[in-house]
């Protein structure tokens, strides 16, 4: 049976912390003395008290959290999030209608990066910190930090992080998942922080530096500029900005342990190399066409061309270009890039390496196993053979991932947009990546869409988001008659 009372008792803790880390908002909205602030105010009294009432009312349940309810609440809190973190928006007026809001809050959350806000400049503060803060919080997800400190409410969450962690992952830090996930917050706290100082120190004001931390360690891309990382015109910046967009494409588990001082598993984990040899190889395929068409000098080219590389298949969506403007088959390679995504285990979105690196062995595998009917060959990823089950698992993703992508481009073209854009627009929105081609390129916004289309679009975040199978088991009939 499904414990609705416990799930009650976890949205209630989440939306007071949800409610809370609206505060920074506040704070710069103070600073800077803009009209924002009552409504960050109420939106945090919006969000804090029904929290404090649900859990206060499911303050004596001790139902334990089984993994079917934990699907369910995973699901439900991004909803629920989304709804409650659209409120800012609302209240202080920047946006009118609420599907705009709500896509603007999911592409957040997700760390999709797509925006509706033709002028982001115009924004006041407070509005700009919560919108690069809804990044931050989905970065690594709400839920793995929600499962930290459940043991101080008695609270147990090892379903939760198993339907949160983004990606397949053969690695463990700690048997512990309380403690996992604590130290996946402290890496993940870290490192924004030190990418915030080394930002300011390059020239960015400290409020830039705050925004762009928040989204580059999210791999989310939402800028307080109209031409991105492209504002400030700075080598340094950009490089900077590389480094920490691969540092963050990287499983989160391998940066704890090269911190830990065993930095040997990094290079010695398949997936991590994959992802190293894909980099290098796109970047020097594509550098050679941008060399010889923007006419810019070579070391200008190669960094605007390995930044956009990065920049997609991180999922992060900065931009320093528009590689749409160079020829098709640029602009073709930058698109399925969309398709890629960085390492399991990172907070980038996408298909994950890992799955293209068993989807593409396995191929092989397939052919030798041909010619060889009666023989048992394994499939292997770090030495360590892949089961049926995951094999099966994966092929099940792919497959699905394409579907939702194929049936996701013929709605939209059905509403009356051009081939292109509808490819791009679900390609981008599903991939949580942001920038795409047609009328939703490194230049454009997604302002344009029909309401109903921004509502495609936040179901196609959230469900690229939290990896299909998390939302898509919701609507079977067994999920809910199973006991």
């Amino acid at each position: 049976m499904i414990h609705y009372r416990a799930i009650g008792r976890v949205m209630g803790v989440l939306l007071i912390l949800f409610g809370l880390l609206m505060l920074p908002g506040i704070a710069f909205s103070f600073y800077f003395g803009s009209d924002d602030k009552e409504a960050l105010i109420y939106s945090v009294l919006a969000t804090v008290l029904p929290g404090i009432v649900f859990y206060l009312f499911f303050a004596k349940e001790k139902q334990n959290i089984r993994k079917r309810d934990g699907y369910l609440i995973v699901t439900l809190s991004w909803i629920l999030l989304s709804v409650f973190g659209m409120l800012p928006y609302l209240i202080s007026g920047v946006v009118d209608i609420w599907q705009e809001a709500l896509f603007e809050t999911v592409s957040g959350l997700t760390t999709t990066g797509a925006t509706i806000f033709k002028d982001i400049e115009v924004l006041p503060p407070g509005i700009m910190i919560w919108r690069s803060m809804t990044h931050w919080i989905g970065g690594l997800g709400i839920i793995v930090l929600t499962v930290a400190i459940f043991p101080l409410l008695g609270i147990g969450g090892i379903e939760l992080f198993t339907a949160e962690a983004p990606g397949p992952t053969l690695d463990k830090i700690h048997p512990r998942i309380r403690e996992t996930s604590k130290r996946l917050w402290y890496v993940y706290s870290g490192l924004t922080l030190i990418l915030m100082l080394v930002l300011y120190l390059e020239g960015m004001s400290f409020f830039d530096a705050v925004n762009h931390s928040f989204s580059t360690m999210s791999t989310g891309g939402f800028s307080t500029k109209n031409a991105s990382m492209a504002y400030f015109d700075s080598p340094l910046i950009e490089y900077t900005t590389i480094i920490f967009m691969f540092i963050a494409g990287m499983n989160f588990t391998l940066i704890y342990f090269s911190l830990r001082g065993k930095a040997n598993k990094v290079w010695h984990n398949e997936e991590f190399r994959a992802y190293v040899v894909i980099i290098a190889f796109i970047t020097l395929l594509l550098f050679l066409s941008v060399y010889s068409l923007s006419g810019s000098s070579a070391e200008e080219a190669f960094r605007n061309t390995l930044f956009q590389v990065v920049s997609l298949i991180t999922t992060t969506g900065f931009v320093t270009d528009d590689y749409t403007g160079y020829n098709n088959g640029v602009t073709f390679i930058f698109f399925i890039l969309l398709f890629s995504g960085a390492c399991a285990g990172s907070t980038s979105g996408g298909i994950k390496i890992i799955r293209h690196l068993v989807f593409v062995k396995n191929t092989f595998l397939e052919f030798k196993r041909m010619y060889h009917p009666r023989a048992l060959i394994p499939l292997k990823i770090d030495e360590v053979t892949v089961t049926g089950k995951i094999i099966n698992h994966i092929m099940n993703f792919l497959l699905i991932y394409l579907m939702v992508f194929v049936v996701g481009s013929v709605i939209l073209s059905v509403m009356g947009y051009d081939i292109p854009t509808s490819l791009g627009a679900v390609a981008t929105t599903l991939g949580n990546v942001g920038p795409s081609i047609g009328h939703v390129g490194p230049i454009d916004n997604f302002a344009f869409f029909s309401p109903m289309a921004k509502l495609l679009f936040c179901f196609l975040m959230l469900l690229g988001r939290l990896e299909l199978f998390t939302v898509l088991v919701l609507f079977t009939p067994f999920f809910w008659k199973a006991n």
